[in-house]
């Protein structure tokens, strides 16, 4: 008996009907419909209750031939949309849909039903799919027989490999079975489960593929399960690298069995693109590189786009009964012609002890790798530091005959103080990185590839050449794979919230405490500082207390004009613009003022006007205020200025959220203006100061080239004789530097660094 089935989106009083040309189809008589049923838990699928059996189809087609020994016979049909009026929908495309109905077919289905599953209404489909329902959850296990000689294969993958969209799930797994046993003899296990990626099946391998005592193990996966179709551009690469870290994982757990591995190589997917093609290319090419045969289904299926080429793909996710052929042909039979002997030695390579001694002295100097692990070990028994570096060409020349280095980062197992955690390996396998070694230091490194293996870490986010990884919830791994130093800060949206997966507080650099910009605060919106990740290099985060067990010092600019948001930047302290960072505020009565009315009326367009001749936006209720910064080049102040009116708004209203954010989530405020003072503004700026900070501990300190005596004795008040003039910084790169540097020694005289700087987020979180 047969039943249909199709996903079809319905208005209410709609359902489903089925025509076709068989009689029990209704011989293309739309009146003779089948109707199609659909529940509320599972809807949109409709399908048919009725049994139909389609065996005359065989006896009409061959009259007077017995129905078992006759050709198949196609019968085709269409779904209809019927409407509560009595309308009548046929699928849009010109072709039918199509099955054959073979004897063997007809035997199966007289014992149990069989499915015809057709997707979803209004998309045809090359290659029919249907499966007996009883065989679709599970495959009967065959014991083996004592007398077998052949080979013993195990596939582990996920639906493809279970055989879905092909015909009786007859797909490449159950033609190469097929094949292999007729050809050589051997037998094959089928394993995979619908749905599974690296992290499931490295989870199930232990309890589905040693019972089966496998010679060789068949791992075949596909990135469209670890997500790559839809996720975010950003997280394409970090897909990639858990996914192929996990098949690294699953090649070593078949080989520690004392199988033989091989791999099913990545293939297409209806949703992806071009760039998604380049990284199946680059995965494919790197898999071939791991020493482990690979099968290869690109240039059978995939259309050069990422997609399946025409007429091999049943939905986005998998191949059709003609896809599933062409992977199974495009498999080398030759990689399981080997006797059980053959095979045995080349297990047996991989059983061996895996150490190899790269280079040692008579000093007692040593150097092994493990090039199966990607792990090297050294030893310094002696007296002596040694240095390793990239001009050790014998020991360079060893290492890249011998060790069979991947390229990329090492990093140290376990951290030994005073000795770089760290070093990078070339494509030539030499290693580039200068690393001290002390007299008897016992150092292992492992490839950093082998730390984005899902049991290993949770891949928080990576593209290309960032890495960040959450080794567990004490500690972040940070990976800078690149040739140049990356700068992690809150305005980086992907990274800071990646790192909300991190229970919230303060992590540092155990092995460099005291370094700037390593510290990594995370709070409720992810991250929360600035972090410097230096060339080729894996730093470590540990965690060091709660956010609330420091005290975060905020710094908001008062003007007189943009010198202090310039030095903030050179010295890496700055974040999103405050409301004084881009205007002149040449009367400090103006700032108290705006900050005594919240910057109400700051960029309401009634007291704005345009000077064409001073190229700047100037202010008519606080004639001091003036901007510089917010006419576009496509803007025509003169002829209408509500483009600029509106942008001004927007940064403003967010610039201004963010002082007052500022100041209520921080802990102390640093309150700075530049220019010159006279004492009774400054008094009447702190008494403001002090009625909008609400107690909160505050200071205003003053840049300006005068006399600090002028304002001795006041309450909250620090001055600095210095002038910072932001024009002479523009011109001179060596001047806005030189003042960075002297900017840099006030806020550290104060206690202001990278380890307790308040970092206001761009965007602010709903409260």
């Amino acid at each position: 008996m047969y039943r249909f089935q199709i996903i079809a989106q319905t208005q209410t009083g709609e359902s489903i009907g089925l025509v076709g040309s068989s009689a029990e189809l209704g011989g293309w008589d739309v009146t003779q419909y089948i109707r199609l049923n659909t529940t509320a838990d599972r809807y949109p699928l409709w399908w048919t209750d009725a049994e139909i059996d389609l065996r005359s189809a065989l006896s009409l087609a061959h009259p007077g031939v017995d129905s078992q020994t006759a050709a198949p016979q196609t019968v085709e049909y269409k779904y209809v949309r019927l409407g509560a009026d009595g309308s009548v929908e046929w699928e849009p495309f010109s072709e039918n849909r199509w099955i054959a109905i073979a004897p063997e077919d007809q035997t199966r289905a007289q014992a149990q039903m069989l499915v015809v599953d057709d997707g979803a209404w209004g998309y045809w489909q090359p290659c029919p799919f249907g499966y007996v329902e009883a065989i679709a959850e599970t495959a009967a296990k065959v014991p083996l027989d004592p007398e077998f000689k052949g080979l013993n294969i195990v596939v582990i993958g996920s639906s493809v490999a279970c055989g879905h969209k092909a015909w009786l799930l007859n797909g490449w797994v159950s033609q190469l079975g097929q094949t292999l046993q007729q050809t050589y003899g051997h037998r094959l296990v089928n394993v995979a489960e619908v749905g599974a990626n690296v992290s499931s099946t490295i989870a199930r391998f232990a309890a589905v593929v040693p019972p089966e005592q496998p010679d060789i193990v068949i791992i075949a996966l596909s990135l469209g399960n670890e997500g790559l179709a839809h996720c975010s551009p950003h997280h394409r690469r970090a897909v990639q690298r858990r996914f192929e870290s996990g098949l690294r994982q699953l090649v070593k757990m078949t080989r520690e069995l004392g199988a033989y591995p091989i791999l099913g190589g990545v293939y297409p997917h209806g949703d992806y693109a071009i760039e998604h093609d380049e990284l199946l290319q680059e995965t494919h090419r790197r898999m071939v590189g791991w020493g482990v045969p690979v099968l290869n289904w690109l240039a059978a299926v995939d259309n050069g786009q990422g997609a399946w080429k025409a007429g091999t793909g049943f939905d986005p996710a998998h191949p059709n009964t003609t896809g599933h052929r062409l992977m199974y042909e495009a498999i080398d039979l030759r990689l399981f012609e080997m006797s059980r002997e053959e095979l045995t030695q080349e297990t047996q390579r991989f059983q061996q002890p895996d150490e190899v001694l790269v280079y040692q002295d008579s000093e007692g100097f040593q150097i092994f790798a493990y090039p199966q692990e990607n792990q090297l070990r050294i030893r310094n028994s002696s007296p002596y530091d040694y240095t390793l570096t990239p001009t050790w060409q014998t020991l360079q020349t060893a290492l890249q005959h011998q060790a069979r280095l991947m390229p990329g980062l090492y990093v140290a197992t376990h951290h030994q103080p005073g000795v770089l955690p760290f070093f990078a390996v070339q494509a030539d396998g030499a290693i580039e990185t200068t690393v001290e070694i002390p007299p008897g230091a016992e150092l292992k490194y492992s490839a950093a590839f082998n730390l984005f293996s899902p049991h290993n870490s949770q891949l928080l986010f990576y593209d290309g050449q960032l890495g960040i990884l959450k080794e567990d919830d004490q500690h972040i791994r940070v990976i800078n794979e690149s040739p140049n130093e990356y700068n992690i800060q809150p305005m980086w949206q992907e990274v800071r919230n990646a790192l909300k997966a991190m229970p919230l507080g303060v992590y540092e650099d155990p092995l460099y405490p005291d370094a700037p910009f390593r510290t990594l605060m995370i709070g409720d919106g992810g991250l929360e500082s600035r972090v410097k990740a230096p060339p080729r290099s894996a730093l470590l985060f540990r965690y060091k207390c709660k956010l609330s067990d420091i005290s975060r010092v905020a710094i908001l600019p008062l003007g007189d004009r943009c010198a202090v948001r310039m030095m903030l930047y050179k010295m890496q302290y700055d974040g999103p613009a405050f409301p004084f960072d881009l205007t002149r505020t040449t009367e400090i009565s103006d700032v108290a003022d705006m900050i005594e009315s919240r910057f109400y009326d700051m960029w309401n367009p009634d007291f704005l006007h345009y000077s064409p001749d001073a190229g700047r936006i100037y202010h008519r209720k606080w004639t001091g205020l003036s901007f510089a910064h917010e006419i576009d080049d496509t803007d025509e102040p003169l002829r209408d200025m509500s483009p600029v009116h509106e942008r001004m708004r927007d940064r403003y209203t967010a610039r201004a959220g963010r002082f007052w954010y500022a100041i209520q989530k921080c802990d102390k405020v640093l309150f700075v203006r530049t220019g010159v003072c006279d004492r009774g503004g400054v008094m009447d700026l702190v008494n403001k100061l002090e009625k909008q900070c609400n107690g909160k501990p505050f200071h205003l300190l003053i840049l300006s080239p005068q006399s600090s005596h002028e304002f001795a004795n006041l309450p909250h008040v620090l001055h600095y004789n210095v002038e910072f003039n932001p024009d002479r910084m523009y011109e001179d790169l060596g001047h806005w530097k030189y003042c960075a540097e002297v900017m840099h020694g006030i806020l550290e005289s104060l206690g202001v660094s990278s380890k307790n700087l308040f970092w206001c987020p761009p965007k602010l979180p709903q409260e």
